[in-house]
C-alpha cells in the first residue's frame, strides 16, 4: 500500500481522536461551566440546542468548502477552529457569553465532523476497501480518554479555561503537524479511463464506491458537477436522522431506564450506558472486516435489525442484568450502521463528496439531539420502556431500506493506487 495513503489514514486517525477529545473534554466540563456562568440546569439545555445549531450550519458550510478547496485544507482549518473554540465556554460568566460560546464551539465542530468523514471517504477510496467504522471507533476512544483525562485534572483542581487551553494548544499543533500528511484532493482517485474505481472491491453489494472514473472527471477542488442533492442522498441522511435518534435515545435515556423502570441503584444503572458505548465503540472496530466480506448493505440491513432485537429486550426486561445484556446488544448491533452511511454518501459522487457528508452528518446530527426531546414528552403517555419502540420502529426501517447501499454490479478492482501531485511526500 502506498506511503501517502498510510500517512493518509494514520493523519485521518488522530484528527478523529482529537475531535472526540476536545468534545469529551467539553462534556466532562460541563457542571464546571455551568456554575461558573451562574445558570440552572434547564438553561443549560436551551443553551445547548446553540451547540446543536452551531454545529449544523458549520457541517453545511464545511460541505461545500470541502468541494471547493478538498479537505486538506478544510481539515486543519477545522481541527483548529473546534479546538481553539473549546477555550470560550471556559471563559464564560454568564448566560449569554455562554450562549456565544457555545454556537462557536458546535460550528466548529460541525466543520471538523464533515471536513474529517468528507477526507476519510478519500482515504477509504484509495485503500479500496471498508475502513470507515475504524475512525469513528478512534472518535469514541478519544471521548473515553477525555473522561479519564477530565477525571484527573478535576482532581487536581484545574480550572476548565486551564484544561481547555492546554488541550486547544495541542489541537492547534496537531492540525498544523497533520497537514503534510492529508491526502491531496486527487490522491484517493484511481483514476486512468476504463479503470474499475477502488470502491468496488469493499465487499459483496457494498454500495460503498462511485461509479468508474473517466480520464478528465476526477475530483478536483472548485469542480461541481451537479447544483442540487439526488433523492438517494437525502433517503441516507434520513436513516442516519433515525438511527443517530436511536444512538440518542442510548445516551440520554440508557441510565435512567434501569434507575427509574427496573430500580436499580445509580451505581449499577451507569452500567447500562457503559455497555452501550463498549459495544459501540469494538462493534466499530470490528465493522471494516465484516463490511468488507459481505458488503455495507449487510451491515445495515443485520446491524439494524440486530439494534432493535437489543433494544426490545431492553424494553421488555425483567431484570437488571438482561437489560444490560439488551442494551450491549443493542450498542453492538448500531455501531457500525452510521460510518456506512457517511460512507455511501461520500463515494457517491468525489465531486460532490462534501456536500453530501454535511447531508447526511448534518440530519443526522438533528436526529441525536431530537432523541430527548422526542423520548421525553412519549413519557407523558406511555411508560419510559415502551418509548423506546420508537427507535425500535426506526431501527426496522433502517433495515428494510438497507437497499439503499447496493449499487450496480461492478468488476473486482484492481489494486488501488494512489495519484501522487508533485511535492507529495
Amino acid at each position: 500500500m502506498n506511503k501517502v495513503l498510510r500517512a493518509g489514514r494514520r493523519a485521518t486517525f488522530a484528527v478523529f481522536l482529537l475531535n472526540g477529545f476536545v468534545m469529551g473534554m467539553w462534556v466532562v466540563h460541563i457542571p464546571a461551566v455551568e456554575e461558573r456562568a451562574g445558570i440552572d440546569h434547564a438553561l443549560l439545555g436551551w443553551l445547548l440546542l446553540l451547540l446543536g445549531g452551531g454545529a449544523f450550519l458549520g457541517m453545511q458550510a464545511a460541505g461545500s468548502l470541502s468541494d471547493r478547496f478538498g479537505p486538506r485544507r478544510t481539515v486543519p482549518a477545522g481541527l483548529a477552529l473546534c479546538a481553539a473554540a473549546l477555550v470560550l465556554p471556559g471563559l464564560a460568566t454568564h448566560a449569554w457569553t455562554l450562549a456565544g460560546a457555545l454556537l462557536v464551539l458546535g460550528f466548529g465542530n460541525g466543520c471538523l465532523d464533515v471536513s474529517m468523514n468528507t477526507h476519510a471517504v478519500q482515504v477509504e477510496r484509495g485503500y479500496g476497501r471498508p475502513i470507515m467504522s475504524a475512525f469513528h471507533a478512534v472518535f469514541s476512544v478519544g471521548g473515553v480518554l477525555a473522561a479519564l483525562a477530565g477525571s484527573q485534572t478535576r482532581r487536581l483542581d484545574w480550572s476548565p479555561v486551564a484544561v481547555f487551553a492546554v488541550t486547544a494548544a495541542v489541537g492547534i499543533v496537531l492540525a498544523a503537524a497533520v497537514t503534510p500528511m492529508l491526502l491531496r484532493p486527487e490522491a484517493g482517485e484511481a483514476g486512468e479511463a476504463g479503470e474499475a474505481d477502488p470502491g468496488a472491491g469493499m465487499g459483496a453489494g457494498a454500495g460503498v464506491g462511485p461509479e468508474p472514473v473517466v480520464s478528465g472527471t476526477e475530483a478536483t477542488p472548485g469542480t461541481r458537477t451537479r447544483t442540487h442533492t439526488p433523492g438517494r442522498i437525502w433517503l441516507l441522511a434520513a436513516l442516519a436522522m433515525m438511527l443517530m435518534l436511536s444512538e440518542g435515545v442510548a445516551n440520554d435515556w440508557s441510565t435512567l431506564h434501569l434507575k427509574d423502570v427496573l430500580d436499580a441503584p445509580e451505581s449499577t444503572a451507569a452500567f447500562a450506558y457503559g455497555a452501550f458505548a463498549t459495544a459501540m465503540t469494538a462493534g466499530r472496530f470490528l465493522t471494516d472486516g465484516i463490511a468488507a466480506r459481505f458488503g455495507s448493505f449487510a451491515v445495515l440491513r443485520y446491524g439494524s435489525a440486530l439494534a432493535a432485537a437489543g433494544l426490545t429486550l431492553a424494553a421488555l426486561a425483567p431484570s437488571v442484568r438482561a437489560a444490560l445484556v439488551g442494551w450491549t446488544v443493542f450498542g453492538a448491533g448500531l455501531s457500525g450502521c452510521v460510518p456506512q452511511l457517511f460512507s455511501a454518501a461520500g463515494h457517491a459522487d468525489p465531486a460532490g463528496a462534501g456536500v453530501n457528508v454535511s447531508r447526511v452528518a448534518g440530519l443526522g446530527y438533528l436526529g441525536m439531539l431530537a432523541g430527548p426531546a422526542v423520548i421525553g414528552p412519549l413519557t407523558h403517555l406511555v411508560p419510559l420502556n415502551l418509548a423506546f419502540f420508537l427507535p425500535v420502529a426506526f431501527c426496522v426501517i433502517a433495515a428494510v431500506a438497507a437497499g439503499v447501499l447496493r449499487t450496480r454490479d461492478q468488476a473486482p478492482a484492481e489494486e488501488p493506487r494512489a495519484v501522487l501531485s508533485e511535492g507529495s511526500s
